[in-house]
């Protein structure tokens, strides 16, 4: 597993003797397979290595960035060489040269091990299990159809050797499965309801059980049905109560808070691709929500889909606390935007694969629960609305402005849940969401994705998750409207 350690410190070594003024290099491998499925039928499977060795040297002030698939010697010293001479060659121009702040760095080995190795699971199981997942679901509707059920399968193991020239040296395995559905019920005069939704996290295949796919899709897909065939017009024009599901608040902290507190975003780095931030370095501190708003970025919860414990520049891994009661706390940094803004990394420096540069990443972002039960959250509704998950939303470049199309809704009336209503949207801004919260719940769930940015883009596994949280005084829209 640690076949190329030897590469990797030769590659450091070479790039000291040559000038640099500090060297890196990481072998990269991920292990892929998947299988892809439609209405209980496969519709495709695939399987895949990719895996080599990135190099950033700093040479007069620059950074250079390299990588190779030729994994030998002559292969890295040329990529350590590439590097060091794109660094070289606009050393003249800059105005500022970038250097590294100075950390206690990582020299560590860990690993993940599942209990149930993917790979060691038929491909005829997997297979049973999505056909068996179509026949439960399609049987679930009354009157309603189940016009498709997609569905992937996918399974990896990513394998990490770093070292750098200020000492770091950490060796990583860690393993993930991920099963995601989009299923459509469709009703005729009434509609079409869609819902996408990802599991995913570091384990092996004893994950499959745990989720318990099987049992609870069939059951939501009977809820899509009343929807389409019960639900009612939300009430709209006048402030009200919500209760926001922690689905969509999960969500919610990824998007206006984990992407706008990117050192790098904050910096301008991300405008032309990611987009743009309301932070500026400037408001650490500032009030941005209620004393109910805590917004923690932790890449150190075990299982985590984000999982890990040193960053790509051996950086060790803690939480963030990004929000803090309410106030910008922090930013997340690598080890050149943390010099910048004269404070210390936080170890958010990630990077997709051997073939990019390690940038400023989110990993498992939630807000803090508090102390209240489900129903003491709806004790304190006299008249409002429940939205417990999403079927679709959007935000603005700079994580401002923002809209969720609510999928499975209820009335509250009272301090209890009344009829189901459809497509409320919650439409409101960063702050005004944060400040409206008075309450949240105890129970903190999370949810998976992949987070992309950079260019070329990068997708990495993470988390978001949060309570459920009560908002006072928010003006509801109904889609369409």
């Amino acid at each position: 597993m640690w076949a190329y350690e030897d590469l990797v410190v030769k590659a450091v070594e070479y790039g000291g003797k040559i000038g640099a003024d500090y060297v890196e290099a990481r072998y990269h491998r991920l292990k892929r397979s998947s299988i892809a499925s439609r209405n209980g039928g496969v519709i495709g499977a695939e399987s895949s290595v990719s895996e080599g060795i990135a190099v950033r040297v700093l040479a007069g002030g620059v950074l250079g960035f390299s990588s190779t698939t030729i994994l030998s010697r002559e292969g890295v010293s040329k990529a350590v060489e590439d590097a060091f001479r794109k660094a070289r060659a606009i050393s003249g121009l800059v105005k500022k040269p970038v250097k590294f702040s100075d950390e206690n760095l990582g020299r560590a080995t860990y690993e993940c091990v599942e209990a149930v190795k993917a790979s060691e699971v038929s491909v005829e199981e997997k297979i049973s299990f999505m056909s068996e997942l179509w026949k439960r679901v399609s049987d679930a509707p009354s009157d309603a159809r189940v016009a498709t059920l997609t569905s992937f399968l996918r399974e990896s193991e990513e394998v990490k050797i770093y070292a750098n020239s200020d000492g770091a040296f950490v060796r990583s395995r860690i393993p993930r499965l991920s099963i995601s559905y989009n299923v459509v019920v469709t009703l005729p005069s009434k509609g079409t309801i869609q819902r996408f939704f990802s599991h995913s996290a570091v384990g092996g295949y004893e994950l499959a059980e745990k989720w318990r796919i099987l049992d609870y899709l069939p059951e939501d897909v009977k809820t899509f049905e009343k929807i389409l065939k019960e639900g009612k017009k939300p009430p709209t024009g006048k402030p009200i109560d919500v209760i926001v599901g922690s689905e969509i608040v999960g969500l919610m902290v990824h998007e206006s808070c984990g992407h706008p507190s990117e050192a790098d975003r904050i910096l301008g780095r991300e405008a032309a691709q990611a987009g743009k931030s309301f932070i500026k370095p400037n408001m650490i501190g500032m009030r941005i929500g209620s004393e109910h708003a805590t917004v923690i970025d932790d890449p150190t919860i075990p299982g985590s889909n984000g999982f890990y414990l040193y960053d790509d520049e051996g950086v060790p891994a803690r939480a963030r606390y990004l929000y803090k009661e309410g106030l910008i706390n922090e930013f997340l940094h690598n080890r050149w935007t943390a010099e910048v803004f004269g404070t210390h990394s936080n170890a958010a420096a990630r990077s997709a694969g051997h073939w990019g540069e390690p940038i400023i990443r989110m990993a498992n972002t939630y807000l803090k629960p508090g102390d209240h039960s489900f129903e003491e959250l709806l004790e304190g509704v006299k008249y409002g609305v429940y939205i417990k998950s999403y079927m679709e939303w959007n935000i603005d470049d700079e994580r401002w402005s923002q809209r969720y199309g609510g999928l499975e809704a209820y009335l509250i009336e009272n301090g209890e849940l009344k009829h189901l209503i459809r497509n409320p949207v919650l439409e409101l801004t960063t702050k005004k969401f944060y400040s409206s919260i008075d309450a949240a719940g105890k129970d903190l769930r999370f949810y998976a994705g992949i987070c992309g940015k950079g260019e070329p883009a990068q997708g990495v596994p993470v988390w978001f998750g949060g309570p459920d949280v009560r908002l006072r005084n928010v003006i509801l829209r109904v889609t369409g409207e």
